[in-house]
């Protein structure tokens, strides 16, 4: 599914959070929304979900206008945010239609996908942090969305944790080929799971640029060729300086 950004700017208590912001992604890509706090990634993304409809410009899924949610978008939060009353199988089944039998059925798939099939009896409380957010994972799956969001997902993980959870995405995407928008702080995260990067700065936010990243999945964490993008964005973002700063 494609998606088109076409000058949306948003404006909160006459305080502008982005201006202006222009790009798209074609079926199957994974965008990343990358840039320093502050700059309206996740504005950017509410607007894309149709969870904030208070937005200027225009933005188009599958050419088609969207100011609204969209049963064909799934969104993945920060934090898990399961409901704490429900086992692992009723938070992936909820709001789901169809019989219990068929709402099970399909959620046990996904759990399966995430590494989870074991565990779909189990409460909130008796899961740790990337447990949790697998079940958000498959939460968000199981309506088998063409758009996925993802607002700094791993973000609150340990960093071994969260390279496992970014393996399972891309094999989640090689199965599905969901088009992916990603919002992350993370320089390292974004050169090992994007297509392209979209480079946000300032307050408000606005396109600095875009870097196109090559090479197959899966990638190489420690290659040359990430630490040469890498390098290019801290020079975009100005970070390189402060680094030099600090030595």
């Amino acid at each position: 599914m494609s998606l088109e950004l076409h000058d949306v700017s948003r404006t909160f208590d006459d305080k502008p959070a982005v201006k202006n912001i222009s790009f798209s992604a074609k079926p199957g890509e994974i965008i990343g929304l990358l840039g320093t706090s502050g700059c309206g990634k996740s504005t950017l993304l509410r607007a894309i979900s149709g969870l904030d409809t208070g937005y200027d410009g225009q933005i188009f899924i599958n050419g088609k206008t969207s100011k609204t949610i969209q049963d064909t978008t799934g969104f993945i939060f920060q934090e898990p945010r399961l409901f704490p009353w429900l086992p692992v199988i009723e938070n992936v089944t909820f709001g789901l239609n169809g019989s219990k039998q068929e709402k099970n059925s399909r959620a046990e798939e996904y759990l399966e996908k995430v590494g989870l099939a074991d565990s779909a009896l189990l409460y909130p409380k008796q899961l740790s942090g990337g447990m949790a957010q697998r079940v958000a994972i498959a939460r968000a799956l199981v309506t088998s969305p063409e758009i996925l969001l993802l607002d700094e997902p791993f973000s609150a993980l340990d960093a071994f944790t969260k390279m496992q959870l970014q393996d399972l995405l891309l094999d989640i995407w090689k199965t599905y080929q969901p088009t992916i928008v990603l919002v992350t702080h993370d320089i390292d995260e974004a050169t090992y799971l994007c297509d392209r990067i979209v480079i946000l700065r300032g307050q408000p936010g606005e396109l600095e640029k875009e870097i196109q990243i090559e090479g197959a999945r899966p990638r190489d964490r420690a290659s040359k060729q990430l630490a040469t993008y890498k390098a290019d964005i801290l020079q975009s973002l100005d970070l390189t300086k402060n680094i030099e700063a600090t030595r």
